[in-house]
């Protein structure tokens, strides 16, 4: 499979062949969607949840998020692979944004950095880390690193003014040279409203029909715990079929049934001999 750039993004979105990302976050999972033949690779900050074990994406750092992108990268080979930067490493100002970007190209191998929201501040880091040559992905809608301002991980453009506010910070999001849009948790109708008034793809989560779309790898392979988020479709059990594996191995250790002859290795009788020899000198 040839590799996949930004040009062959964007005609995809003119002649409406759609754009399939899914996130990863080490190296199988990288593997995994390259043979699968996915477009995009998301390292997303859900790996501060899915893989690490944060409560949040907010507690993940830098460094963190780097070793599971450098993991990916070196899974990657046709899929376009773009890199969350995490929160609190873009916030102080455009020199911070984009030296926090610069590490995720020189030392992860990202093709792009993903960016959360569009108000004045992330507009203006957007522009600048375009301006020192990094593509940029930007996000609106549900912006989990800022949930809480949001009042929850709740979706957002069910209302005149946050519909408004979806639709003026993508737009904002395209200006500042991003070229291609994430929209979380938006209704279809907006989103509809988005594609219209954009000229870059929309890469939908939770977001309806779109350019693009893009899900967690944990969630559409069934291996997060509890209850996913409504827009959410499983497409394995992985999670299940771990813990089943895992308890199968556990009864057979505990009722002696592994190892079994197959699983050992023998030794002639003269090294049997020698290795009590040596254990009788000790």
């Amino acid at each position: 499979m040839p590799k996949v750039t930004i040009p062959s993004l964007l005609e995809r979105g003119r002649t409406g062949e759609a754009i399939v990302m899914v996130t990863a976050y080490d190296f199988p999972g990288a593997r995994a969607a390259e043979r699968a033949g996915v477009d995009m690779v998301l390292v997303g900050d859900s790996g501060a949840q899915v893989v690490l074990g944060y409560p949040s994406t907010a507690e993940v750092t830098v460094d963190e998020m780097l070793t599971l992108a450098k993991a990916v990268r070196r899974g990657t080979e046709s899929a376009f692979l773009v890199c969350d930067v995490p929160f609190g490493s873009t916030e102080q100002s455009d020199a911070q944004a984009v030296a926090t970007a610069v590490r995720f190209v020189k030392e992860a191998g990202a093709d792009a950095v993903k960016l959360e929201g569009g108000g004045a501040a992330q507009l203006s880091r957007i522009g600048a880390i375009v301006a020192a040559g990094i593509p940029v992905v930007g996000h609106v809608g549900l912006t989990p690193q800022t949930a809480t301002a949001l009042g929850g991980l709740r979706a957002q453009g069910r209302t005149e003014a946050s519909a408004a506010r979806v639709v003026e910070e993508a737009i904002g999001v395209q200006r500042a040279g991003a070229f291609c849009v994430v929209a979380e948790a938006v209704p279809t109708e907006v989103t509809a409203v988005l594609r219209e008034a954009l000229e870059i793809p929309v890469i939908g989560i939770g977001a309806g029909p779109a350019e693009g779309q893009v899900l967690v790898l944990h969630d559409l392979l069934g291996v997060t715990e509890g209850r996913t988020a409504k827009f959410v479709k499983r497409y394995g059990s992985i999670g299940d079929d771990t813990v089943a594996a895992i308890s199968a191995y556990a009864d057979d250790v505990r009722s002696g049934g592994f190892p079994g002859p197959e699983h050992q290795y023998t030794a002639s009788p003269e090294a049997v001999a020698a290795a009590r020899a040596a254990a009788r000198d000790a």
